[in-house]
């Protein structure tokens, strides 16, 4: 039976083994940041990072780096100065996002260009774009472990022990930047959203509460990554061209998918599970 779902060689291929692992952690890493962002209602500002975060993947390709240290350093620094030219109130916010947005994608075409000009490299735009979850190095491996622990530290617990409600902005920020960059290792920076709104989205849709919304979410985010995971592995066998199809487009699907199901439920189940949803933008962001 298992030979019809996966093709020869799926579970003894070491890239295979470390894009699950690296996968899971990264799932369920979004599914926590992603619940925040959601109840925040800043999936703007993670849409925007997530795009802002070709410029650094662009541009770490550009000088020979690690595409992950280019979507880590540009993300904080582009929340770090949304932060900082932004006001508190939501409008204010969506402003400083679009400001930063704007000139971060104007530098990633410059970026972009060059590194297409000047580099015999080929697919580095695809790679950087919709990602490529194959390809990820060993030596990489501890680095996204490590950051993936620490933004689903969320700074959005601590706002109700008496933390300064702006350093739980900035914070979160930060986490949410990271979390984008670690998404788009797996799915590019293009889509790297959609890992980290669709699950949370799709889970506060169903379940009461946000600890449950983040069980559900990681559960959605860890089954669309590996399903994904297996149709581009086993997509290399495909006829008639057997040149395999990217993990990206198979997950965004699964997550798409998910989210539309979720409408079937029953009108007056929706209501009950929106009224007892926790409104916390009071509570976790500045009013």
């Amino acid at each position: 039976m298992l030979r019809y779902i996966f093709e020869p060689g799926f579970f003894g291929s070491g890239p295979v083994h470390v894009a699950l692992a690296v996968g899971t952690v990264i799932a369920v890493t979004s599914a926590v940041v992603g619940v925040f962002t959601v109840i925040r209602g800043q999936s703007f500002a993670g849409h925007a990072l997530g795009d802002l975060s070709t410029t650094g993947g662009s541009g770490a390709f550009l000088v020979g780096v690690n595409q992950f240290w280019g979507y880590l350093a540009f993300g904080a620094g582009a929340a770090a100065f949304m932060e900082m030219i932004g006001v508190q109130r939501r409008r204010g916010r969506d402003v400083a996002t679009g400001v930063v947005l704007g000139a971060g994608l104007g530098l990633a075409a410059l970026f972009l260009y060059l590194g297409t000009q000047y580099s015999s490299t080929t697919g580095a735009s695809f790679t950087i774009l919709f990602g490529s979850i194959f390809v990820i190095t060993s030596s990489t491996v501890p680095a996204l472990v490590t950051s993936a622990l620490l933004s689903s530290l969320s700074p959005d617990i601590a706002a109700a022990r008496g933390v300064p409600v702006r350093a739980v902005g900035a914070a979160f920020l930060m986490a949410l930047a990271v979390s984008v960059a670690l998404s788009a290792v797996i799915i590019g920076s293009v889509l790297s959203t959609a890992l980290l709104i669709g699950p949370a989205a799709t889970a506060l849709r169903v379940a009461k509460g946000p600890v449950r919304a983040m069980a559900v979410a990681a559960g959605i985010g860890v089954a669309a990554t590996w399903i994904g995971i297996v149709l581009a592995y086993d997509s290399f066998y495909w006829p008639p061209a057997r040149r395999g199809w990217p993990v990206s487009f198979f997950v965004v699907t699964l997550i798409v998918g998910c989210y539309l199901v979720s409408y079937l439920r029953p009108q007056r189940e929706r209501q009950d599970t929106a009224r007892e949803a926790p409104d916390t933008e009071q509570v976790c962001s500045p009013a």
